[in-house]
């Protein structure tokens, strides 16, 4: 059975540096106040109507092909997450293929919404992928533009001084040399869906809201209809169509749950956190990584975090950062590295990988 190794990887981030200071033309804040709660000093914004997630996706694989050292043809499988797709539908993966040119191929591409633990959920799935033999070379792509999608006024600012723009992209192979991805563990509890979410526009018609207990009104139409509207003028007045984020409580459970699903990993294969040559969190917050770099007993020079400079990017952050650490020489052949990631849903997951 053959292992799965990460063959190459690259990322892309938009030109655009957005400070806090910009973001205080917008709302009520202050460079201090973003910093202190997120450890965030900027981020990138893409181009609006020029970039899109998955233009941005296909700049990242682009890179991680080439390094790869296989063409764009040779691609035999597409896994794609993000939370800020181009379309309702279709996915972004098939937009992918076609960014790329590869359409003639006619390979399958695979879209997963697991949010901030998407590129986690999506290198399992590749890995399982690889060792039924089924693919060779699969590209797993984590993109994402928040821009497009946040509320730039007081109301938001909670959110959106946290997220920013970027892809990361990885190509992985088979190969029948020792190492490679040692391990994934994902998990999931559905309990709390609400308090990190993105509830409208969506089909509910407040159902899942009543069952979680939440007293919202979305202003949806007494009578049923058929065709009933997806947005109401209370969702646009009130600002339901943005992000919505419970913090404390997700900070409570991230710090909790980001130990256990590496020490379950590492358990696995017989290691201890002191094994690990390289750490790198899904960038949520800096203040998480810290908390929890201190419990695991890691040293800073076997955490990776870039946070301060491109924020939260979701199911791109992972990738950009295991793309950042390696080109900085912190990671090489034999290291061994650890991926964890905590989001929406809420969804959890950890990779050990040796290089």
């Amino acid at each position: 059975m053959p292992n799965s190794k990460i063959a190459g990887i690259g990322y892309y981030v938009p030109e655009r540096v957005v400070s806090n200071d910009k973001l205080t033309e917008y709302m009520d804040t202050t460079d201090d106040w973003i910093k202190e709660r997120t450890g965030i000093e900027e981020r990138r914004y893409a181009v609006k109507h020029e970039e899109t997630t998955s233009s941005m996706g296909a700049k990242a694989a682009r890179i991680a092909i080439e390094r790869a050292g296989i063409s764009p043809e040779e691609v035999d499988f597409i896994i794609f997450a993000t939370l800020s797709p181009d379309y309702y539908f279709p996915g972004c993966g098939v937009l992918l293929q076609r960014e790329l040119g590869i359409t003639k191929t006619e390979i399958g591409a695979l879209d997963i919404r697991n949010q901030c633990s998407g590129f986690i959920y999506g290198l399992s799935i590749a890995d399982q992928f690889i060792k039924s033999g089924m693919y060779k070379n699969i590209l797993l792509v984590g993109a994402e533009m928040h821009s497009m999608g946040l509320d730039f006024s007081t109301r938001g600012r909670n959110v959106t001084v946290i997220f920013g723009d970027g892809a990361g992209a990885a190509l992985i192979q088979a190969s029948e040399a020792e190492g490679g991805l040692l391990t994934t563990k994902l998990h999931s509890d559905g309990t709390y869906a609400e308090k990190l979410s993105f509830m409208s526009p969506g089909a509910h018609g407040g159902f899942h809201h009543n069952k979680a207990g939440l007293d919202i009104d979305f202003g949806w139409p007494t009578k049923e209809e058929p065709g009933e509207i997806f947005v109401t003028q209370k969702m646009k007045d009130e600002g339901h169509l943005y992000p919505h984020m419970e913090g404390q409580f997700v900070f409570k459970l991230a710090v909790q749950k980001f130990p256990e699903v590496i020490n379950e990993a590492l358990t696995e294969v017989g290691l201890q956190a002191s094994d690990l040559d390289m750490f790198i969190p899904h960038q949520a917050n800096l203040r998480i990584s810290q908390f929890v770099q201190k419990r695991m007993g890691l040293r800073d020079d076997q955490v990776w975090n870039n946070i301060q400079k491109y924020g939260n990017t979701t199911a791109a952050s992972i990738p950009i950062a295991m793309a950042e650490a390696w080109e900085a020489g912190k990671i090489k052949e034999g290291d061994l590295v650890c991926l964890a990631a905590f989001g929406s849903g809420f969804t959890w997951g950890s990779a050990l990988i040796r290089w």
